[in-house]
């Protein structure tokens, strides 16, 4: 595996967000590979191709058509092969609703999506240089939902 890059995954259905985060991550210049999906089938066609170099990273959005964020997350955890990803919830919805139902089915961290630029930067620079291990061992209610 490449550790000289930071692989990271975004999962969405709109356009735009992933041009958004695409770009963000080109301004950061932050040592990262960045891929992106169209559909949870897309994305789970891919972590599930054996040839595939697997993500650091997962950004899901919930809201996706064919196969949604919630559908991907339940499907990732029961496989021992992607279960060690951390899988941020990338999602316009700050419903307490999903946040309970992401964070019970092993989601790492929940992002609102931001619809400043600025934002949505600094959020992704916090996002990347979390230290997984520690971040998910201690993994409770309070450090799930990230504010800015």
């Amino acid at each position: 595996m490449n550790t000289d890059f930071i692989n990271i995954c975004l999962a969405d259905d709109d356009e735009d967000d992933r041009l958004f985060f695409t770009d963000a991550f080109e301004e950061l210049k932050m040592k990262t590979n960045v891929m992106t999906f169209n559909d949870g089938v897309e994305l789970m066609d891919y972590l599930n191709d054996g040839d595939s170099i697997l993500p650091n990273v997962l950004f899901l959005d919930l809201n996706m058509p064919k196969k949604n964020g919630v559908e991907c997350l339940l499907e990732i955890k029961q496989n021992e092969k992607l279960n060690d990803i951390a899988i941020a919830i990338y999602s316009t919805s700050s419903s307490e609703e999903h946040i309970e139902e992401t964070f019970v089915n092993g989601a790492n961290i929940y992002i609102k999506k931001p619809s400043d630029f600025e934002d949505l930067k600094k959020i992704l620079s916090e996002v990347v240089t979390i230290n997984w291990q520690y971040h998910t061992s201690g993994l409770n209610k309070d450090n799930f939902l990230m504010r800015l």
